[in-house]
């Protein structure tokens, strides 16, 4: 019998949706290379295109392939937050930028999580997956298992029936290049 993570797996692969914890709530996942699973998430939580998502992975080789080259500088930073609950917008690399992934931006948010869970999801997968919150566009973010089934019900293909971490709000946000916080 499969476990729910190779479940969860065998659902990416296929470009379905799923819901997952992360450190603070539930996210919504896909491949992150497939645009169908990308307009699919989309549709399910009634979210604007240009928002883009967020990249979460298990280690930053995960996100290379997405991203554009950051300096020494930038990546000193990179190593002092990673793996950790901080979200980075950095330069997305030609091919990652300008569609649903970036919002149709030249950079890409990303984050090398913590949460057992992810990590799992995304060595099983082998690559970084796509994570926003689990709700509705504009409603307060699912942090069980079950609020996200009583939101999504059947529109998922597979929900994760795990803990969130420890955190009581999402991951802050910075932007790499200026150091600003955006959330």
């Amino acid at each position: 019998m499969l476990t729910e993570i190779e479940k969860a797996v065998a659902a990416l692969r296929a470009g379905r949706v799923i819901a997952y914890p992360t450190e603070a709530v539930f996210g919504l996942g896909c491949d992150p290379e497939n645009e169908s699973a990308l307009q699919n998430v989309i549709d399910v939580k009634g979210r604007d295109s240009h928002k883009g998502f967020i990249l979460i992975a298990s280690s930053q080789d995960q996100l290379r392939e997405f991203i554009a080259p950051v300096s020494v500088a930038q990546q000193e930073i990179l190593d002092a937050h990673w793996p950790g609950p901080v979200t980075f917008v950095v330069p997305a690399n030609t091919r990652t930028s300008n569609t649903l992934l970036s919002g149709y931006r030249d950079t890409l948010a990303v984050r090398v999580s913590t949460h057992p869970v992810v990590i799992q999801l995304c060595e099983q997968f082998g690559s970084a997956i796509v994570s926003t919150s689990a709700n509705l566009s504009g409603q307060e973010a699912s942090r069980s298992a079950q609020e996200v089934r009583t939101t999504f019900g059947n529109k998922l293909d597979v929900v994760i029936d795990a803990e969130v971490g420890t955190l009581n709000e999402p991951t802050k946000i910075i932007d790499l290049r200026s150091g600003e916080r955006l959330r």
